[in-house]
């Protein structure tokens, strides 16, 4: 059985698909980008922007029940990749060192709304 996770700290789905979804105790979370759902605006600047999509991941996790000591894998997506260590540095501030997530970095040439970053991640229910 699947559920559909859904929160309003986090932006909404803006094609078909869902926040996130629980099937069997892992949480799929759709890419996210650095929106801000308070202020209905994106975010810029490549540091503001990781950490508006990892609060944004955040929110979806709590959602669901879990923190990003779940998070098994993760996947990230850069316009730049001259942005990795200023990413990297902020994405690894928001995780606990004895439990990293699998993880691939990439570049694309663009992503949803233009912006420089964008991030998903499978968590399991431990």
């Amino acid at each position: 059985m699947k559920t559909i996770i859904s929160t309003s700290k986090a932006p909404a789905a803006i094609g078909p698909y869902s926040q996130a979804n629980f099937a069997n105790g892992i949480l799929y979370i759709s890419g996210q980008i650095p929106f801000n759902s308070e202020t209905g605006k994106l975010v810029e600047g490549i540091e503001k922007e990781t950490h508006q999509v990892m609060k944004n991941l955040e929110a979806i996790l709590t959602e669901a029940g879990m923190t990003f000591k779940n998070v098994v894998k993760a996947t990230i997506f850069l316009k730049d990749m001259d942005d990795f260590a200023v990413v990297n540095d902020i994405y690894a501030s928001y995780l606990d060192a004895e439990s990293f997530p699998a993880r691939e970095t990439v570049q694309v040439s663009c992503l949803p709304k233009n912006v420089d970053i964008e991030i998903s991640m499978i968590a399991h229910q431990f």
